[in-house]
């Protein structure tokens, strides 16, 4: 039997955002999924963005 070496795939199609009584409702794919006060879902979406912009400028200088 060969080891699957490649690991997990990125994700890449983006999770799904609702709000109701609020709080935040998080789902992606394969049944993940989150609950999160409004506060907490605020900084976590910031982290996105962050760690999105530091990615993708690391795409951008590894296909040189």
């Amino acid at each position: 039997m060969t080891p699957d070496t490649a690991g997990p795939q990125p994700e890449t199609e983006p999770g799904t955002a609702t709000a109701e009584g609020g709080l935040v409702f998080l789902e992606g794919p394969d049944g993940v999924a989150a609950t999160m006060t409004a506060d907490a879902a605020a900084r976590t979406g910031q982290r996105l963005i962050d760690a999105a912009t530091v990615a993708a400028t690391q795409q951008t200088s590894g296909s040189d």
